[in-house]
């Protein structure tokens, strides 16, 4: 490294561009970007069960006898 290029270590991790805050303003923003930054990611979603595995697949309209009835029962609903 040059001594004309800052190293990493030297550059501040927060930079106030404009304002005057008070050293009790610039504390509470340090700790909620700590605190944000240190908090879990959000959980992933939970998968949705597949249609397919789904209850109402298994139940079917009861079968009414009757005249025509073997045709309509392989019409679907």
């Amino acid at each position: 490294m040059s001594d004309e290029t800052p190293a990493a270590d030297d550059q501040p991790l927060v930079q106030v561009v404009t304002g005057h805050p008070s050293d009790d303003e610039l504390a509470a923003v340090v700790a909620v970007i700590s605190a944000k930054s240190a908090a879990p990611a959000d959980p992933p979603e939970p998968a949705q069960p597949s249609t397919w595995a789904a209850y109402w697949r298994t139940v079917r309209t009861p079968l009414r006898p009757g005249p025509g009835a073997w045709r309509s029962s392989a019409l679907p609903r």
